[in-house]
């Protein structure tokens, strides 16, 4: 790791240039968030914001690993070989969740279970 004795050398000018810009645009998603909750959240239905927030979260989280994580400096095929299973893990997660919800709403319903507690009952 090289550390920058000076300051105001060119190398520190540029990464101190590149911090700032990191900082101005999770910023800019973070205000969009803020300004969304405040002011839309009563108007745009539940599913719709969450959909917009968990976007603008992986959006930033995205940007984080691209600049700060180095993901960005890499070379492509590693980003794809780091990207590709992140994405994989995201969609697994999602799929059991819908199929957890699926099972609970369907044994909370079921005939069956009603009509064999009717019969313990009698």
């Amino acid at each position: 790791m090289s550390h920058h004795s000076d300051v105001e050398s060119t190398e520190s000018k540029t990464q101190i240039k590149k911090i700032w810009k990191v900082f101005w645009v999770l910023l800019a998603i973070t205000i969009v968030e803020v300004f969304i909750g405040m002011q839309l959240s009563h108007s745009v239905s539940r599913e719709i914001l969450a959909f917009v927030y968990l976007s603008l979260t992986l959006v930033k989280a995205g940007f984080i690993v691209y600049v700060f994580m180095h993901l960005g400096d890499e070379k492509k095929n590693f980003m794809v070989t780091v990207l590709i299973p992140l994405v994989l893990f995201v969609w697994f997660i999602i799929a059991f969740l819908a199929d957890g919800s699926f099972w609970l709403h369907m044994n909370d319903t079921s005939k069956a279970r009603d009509h064999g507690t009717e019969q313990i009952a009698k």
